[in-house]
């Protein structure tokens, strides 16, 4: 395992959120045997104030900002960047350049960081480089950043220029999912860096017998159920909509963070329980009869997508019903993939009826070997690899 670095990660979101991303995961582990710095998301701009997510955004920024920089259970140095919102601009580009070098120089000075492992997950974090003396630079491309036009305001051309350059400074480039990996352009230098679980933290739904939360008290059976992002673009509402209209006795239980409402809260049979601790999910897993992923299918966004949840979800043994994904095409049969609204509907009940022992143990093994800690040791041998050559 890597050890006795300073690492310094820029990733595409905020540690405090609920549902951690794979550089959390990553980070926790590299952070037992090297000094770690996580820099919460510098963001890619704010969208329009037009927006009906802008004030939100803005609110759970301001949050994050108060916090500036804490030390996390795992010995993590946690920092929220003063930075402005205007990526887009020369100006505002130029201005957030220095702001993030003044303050990162001035942690680094105070917390020790020396010549550190530079880990960028986010186009926007590249006028960074070669300005921090690091040693090595590895970039994660997390997502096909360049087609999110939902939750931020920098133009598509800039994003696509800034993550171009990252490619070519970069001495290793991670692709987290699988159709990202297939159009990478730098092959010699570039690695699938495939999600990974828990394993032991989510299989213990099937292991151990978990008291319902208070949550579930008015909630009947039988329960489809997701956690993780709950955005107005992603979920597919109108699938919610129609199989509520067939299916009306099927309950809807979301667990995650949402910008904004959804139209579809409205409806008698679903239930938004807010954001969990994520130590706590396996309680609230256990009460699912069917674990799924309605995510809307017609955004380019999103088809790029490697859903963590879903290998979390495996790993409870439940069965599992998800929309197509690119990611997840290989285990069609070990999960079930709809492809059409009434095809979700007939999956959903084929799923109700597997009680089947095999077929969840055979979920669980698919993703048994595919935890973080082996992810993790693929990465610093790599890293190692690499320094070696420098």
């Amino acid at each position: 395992m890597l050890s006795g670095h300073s690492i310094i990660c820029f990733a595409g979101e905020d540690w405090w959120y609920h549902h951690p991303h794979s550089k959390n995961h990553i980070m926790k582990r590299l952070a037992r045997d090297n000094k770690v710095m996580f820099i919460n998301s510098i963001s890619m701009g704010l969208p329009s104030v037009r927006s009906k997510d802008f004030f939100s955004k803005v609110r759970r920024k301001l949050k994050s900002y108060l916090k500036f920089v804490r030390r996390s259970p795992e010995g993590i140095w946690v920092v929220t960047p003063i930075v402005t919102p205007f990526f887009s601009s020369a100006w505002g580009r130029t201005l957030n350049k220095y702001l993030l070098i003044i303050q990162l120089r001035i942690l680094m000075f105070l917390l020790g960081f020396s010549n550190p492992v530079l880990w960028i997950a986010i186009p926007t974090a590249k006028d960074v480089v070669g300005k921090l003396s690091e040693k090595i630079l590895i970039y994660q491309v997390s997502d096909k950043y360049e087609a999110n036009d939902m939750d931020h305001g920098a133009r598509g051309g800039l994003i696509r220029s800034l993550h171009q350059e990252l490619q070519k400074q970069a001495a290793i480039i991670y692709y987290s999912g699988k159709k990202l990996f297939s159009e990478a352009e730098h092959k010699e230098k570039s690695y699938l860096l495939e999600q990974a679980v828990d394993f032991e933290h989510f299989a213990s739904v099937t292991g151990k017998k978990f008291s319902p939360p208070s949550d579930f008290q008015k909630i009947k059976k039988p329960i489809l159920g997701y956690f993780g992002a709950i955005e107005a673009w992603l979920v597919d509402q109108e699938l919610i909509r129609y199989v509520s209209q067939k299916r009306p006795d099927w309950q809807w239980v979301f667990i995650g963070l949402k910008t904004r409402p959804l139209e579809v809260e409205e409806l008698p049979n679903v239930y938004m329980l807010g954001s969990k601790n994520y130590y706590d999910l396996p309680a609230f897993a256990a009460q699912f009869d069917v674990c799924v992923l309605p995510w809307v299918t017609n955004n380019e966004f999103v088809n790029y997508g490697s859903a963590i949840k879903v290998r979390e979800y495996l790993a409870t043994g439940k069965p599992v019903v998800i929309t197509p994904l690119y990611e997840y095409e290989a285990l069609d049969g070990i999960l079930r993939i709809a492809r059409s609204y009434d095809h979700f509907i007939e999956l959903i009940e084929q799923a109700l009826k597997d009680q089947d022992m095999a077929a969840r143990l055979e979920r669980q093994e698919t993703v048994a070997n595919s935890t973080w800690d082996i992810r993790t040791e693929e990465v610093s041998q790599l890293i190692e690899e690499k320094l070696l050559v420098k």
